[in-house]
């Protein structure tokens, strides 16, 4: 069903060190082809657009390789329901509050791609880590930051409600990836000057929850843990 969205585990486990890869490249595949998420160790972020994946690494992009595996992904696929141009220059907020004018309500999903014109993106790609595995708050604070200016590529992401906190990441979650697919990241921070927005709403979640020990035994009861996730957001 166009309205499903996969997720593979959970953002609280990621939080918590939950690493370790679970799903190939090709089993995502079969979910989606469109989406976003991390591999093996945190080792970079994953995006996948019109059909392609790509590893965005230390602010470089390059194809998903066959014995690539991930701990995370949410996946869905997009055909798009709402269009909307915007010819101005926005900041981040500025878009977002585009992005809210088109939604019917805030209590349900959306797939989100933004394609056209960007004077500035600010972006991040987590670097790789070693066991035992930090949480993730500690990996946040040295992950390399990089930024281009006036490049052409596509935003692809999702909203969350609020309510998810936890499973998903609540509010919007983008990764960027530049037209030549060379360069890319997860979005801290951008600025659109003339593109296209397209709007997908999704009813329907589909969670599959990491069947390994190192799930089982984390401590996924965190008070906190919307702090936490602006905290590596």
């Amino acid at each position: 069903m166009s309205s499903i969205i996969y997720q593979k585990s959970t953002m609280v486990a990621l939080l918590e060190g939950v690493y370790d890869g679970t799903m190939t490249k090709e089993e995502l595949s079969q979910k989606g082809d469109f989406g976003l998420g991390t591999f093996q160790a945190l080792d970079g972020e994953m995006l996948a657009v019109d059909g392609g994946f790509y590893h965005l690494r230390e602010g470089k992009a390059v194809e998903v390789e066959a014995k690539d595996v991930l701990p995370f992904a949410v996946m869905t696929y997009f055909k798009g329901q709402t269009e909307m141009i915007l010819d101005d220059v926005l900041t981040q907020k500025e878009l977002e509050q585009q992005l809210e004018a088109q939604m019917s309500s805030e209590n349900v999903f959306y797939a989100i791609k933004i394609e056209g014109v960007f004077k500035q993106v600010k972006t991040r790609t987590v670097a790789k880590q070693r066991k035992p595995y930090p949480p993730m708050t500690e990996v946040a604070e040295s992950q390399p930051v990089f930024e281009l200016e006036d490049v052409k590529g596509t935003m692809v992401g999702f909203f969350t409600p609020n309510y998810v906190a936890g499973v998903g990441i609540p509010g919007y979650h983008f990764h960027f990836i530049d037209e030549h697919k060379t360069s890319g990241g997860h979005v801290l921070d951008v600025t659109v000057q003339d593109v296209k927005v397209i709007l997908e709403e999704k009813t329907f979640l589909e969670l599959d929850l990491d069947d390994t020990q190192r799930f089982r035994n984390a401590n996924l009861d965190k008070e906190n843990i919307r702090e936490e996730i602006e905290e590596v957001e």
